[in-house]
């Protein structure tokens, strides 16, 4: 054989050996992940509402509605269950949120999601909201994973000035940013040139986490007009931050589009936790003049509490040829299942990762197969726990004297109808699920932080007992 046939044989052969690999490329969706702030579950248009969300309607047209979607009582618990795939109560996370004088932050043993998608070749983004950790650089978005950040730290900011207590909260790759803008457009804006600037031989991750509508309730006067028949003012600023916000998602859609990119992305959109109902739970501005102005629809309550109103989410999956349009998928998927899901789809390994809670339910998400989760864990803390089995849902407060509330999601997805008494043997294994998860778990952070705080307030002599020793844990696990 000549040389020329030799190299032809082997070029042809090396061909034969990577286009598999190359196609495999070829074939991994761009990841469009978006997350809105204290939304109430009404307050999308698909939902009935009279705020007017056209461009999220139409994804949920084309795509498919997740019902029984379910996240955390609290925005931080929510955003680190999707970046770890595992429960919050595993490292510490599980109560309130990180305030903004705290110095600690997600653990940096986690290997989280956009890891994952990195090592699987993605480009990473986060354009939006961390509140995983502010204190400390090592927390930061720049050293868990994303290749590029924009926007805030903190979890409350003001809109215009970008600010909390006086403090700028806007960055971009680690850099302090000072400009002109309201929040929710400059994200939009910065989300569009990220896709239009983007490589398209590169699968893009990009996780696009709005502040809106958390408080303050604040919009531009152009998108408070929108709403003129609206006379409560926290109620029109409120609606105006969720069309403001809508825009936005329709102006991503749009950049997609126009770079032939939508076909193969994969577009998520969900509340980190259902809408405040508690002017205790709304952000740390003075709320005593303001009315909430959130709607959680048929749901039980809202924001911080383990009923259905803190915890069934708007949400919703849009990728076109690949998940069925128009339908409405009533099985319970928890955010926790989003991390198996999405590395599924983008070969991402999961070998770096402390073992998962999310399971993969990507054809629930596609073809609305029954979910593979039976269970879903609301949270569980020192001081209460929320576990459903199948239909039945426990609410256990264990400060004394004890609470317990019992439910049939189906038949009460309300909860109005305190069963408890009626089913003793299913409290009974409910709360045994309870505190198995308990002992797996790791005190909080925020408790830990606060309890430490108040002693050196106090002075107490530091034999006085931790929150650890307090909580029977341990600092890690």
């Amino acid at each position: 054989m000549s040389w020329r046939a030799t190299l032809r044989t082997a070029f042809v052969t090396l061909m034969a050996m990577t286009a598999p690999v190359l196609a495999a490329d070829a074939q991994k969706p761009n990841i469009v992940y978006i997350v809105s702030d204290d939304q109430g579950w009404k307050d999308v248009g698909y939902h009935g509402s009279d705020i007017r969300t056209p461009h999220i309607d139409e994804l949920a047209q084309g795509g498919a509605r997740l019902e029984q979607f379910y996240a955390q009582p609290f925005c931080t618990p929510t955003r680190a269950a999707l970046m770890t795939g595992r429960y919050p109560f595993r490292y510490g996370l599980q109560t309130v949120v990180i305030a903004s004088g705290h110095t600690y932050g997600l653990a940096t043993d986690e290997w989280l999601l956009p890891q994952a998608l990195k090592e699987a070749g993605y480009e990473t983004a986060i354009i939006g909201k961390w509140h995983l950790g502010q204190g400390d650089k090592k927390y930061w978005p720049r050293q868990r994973g994303f290749d590029y950040q924009y926007g805030p730290l903190i979890g409350e900011i003001d809109y215009f000035t970008h600010e909390q207590h006086n403090v700028l909260d806007w960055f971009r790759n680690n850099q302090p940013v000072r400009e002109k803008g309201y929040s929710t457009t400059l994200l939009g804006d910065d989300a569009v040139r990220l896709i239009e600037n983007h490589d398209v031989a590169k699968p893009l991750y990009l996780y696009l986490a709005f502040n809106a509508p958390h408080t303050p309730y604040q919009a531009p006067q152009d998108y408070l007009d929108r709403y003129k028949n609206i006379e409560e003012p926290s109620r029109r600023a409120y609606a105006a931050m969720i069309s403001a916000m809508d825009d936005q998602i329709g102006r991503v859609v749009a950049a997609l589009d126009k770079k032939n990119m939508r076909d193969n992305t994969l577009i998520v959109f969900q509340s980190d936790n259902g809408g405040t109902a508690n002017p205790m739970f709304a952000g740390e501005g003075d709320m005593s003049k303001i009315k909430i102005p959130v709607q959680n629809g048929p749901w039980r309550d809202g924001k911080g509490t383990l009923y259905e109103g803190g915890t069934r989410v708007i949400a919703l999956a849009n990728w076109p040829g690949h998940i069925k349009a128009g339908v409405t998928i009533d099985e319970k998927i928890h955010v926790v299942d989003m991390y198996p899901t999405l590395a599924g789809l983008a070969g991402a390994s999961l070998a770096k990762t402390k073992p998962l809670d999310g399971l993969d339910v990507w054809g629930t998400v596609s073809d609305g197969k029954p979910s593979p989760r039976t269970e879903i864990v609301y949270n569980i803390e020192p001081f209460r726990a929320g576990v459903r089995q199948g239909d039945w849902k426990l609410i256990w407060r264990t400060p004394l004297p004890q609470a317990v509330e019992l439910y049939n999601i189906a038949q009460d997805p309300s909860e109005k109808t305190n069963v408890a008494a009626e089913n003793p043997d299913k409290v009974a294994a409910l709360q045994k699920r309870a505190n198995e998860l308990a002992a797996a778990g790791v005190p909080p952070l925020w408790l830990t932080t606060e309890f430490a705080a108040l002693k050196k307030r106090m002075g107490l002599p530091p034999a006085f007992p931790d929150m650890e020793t307090l909580s029977g844990g341990e600092e890690t696990k």
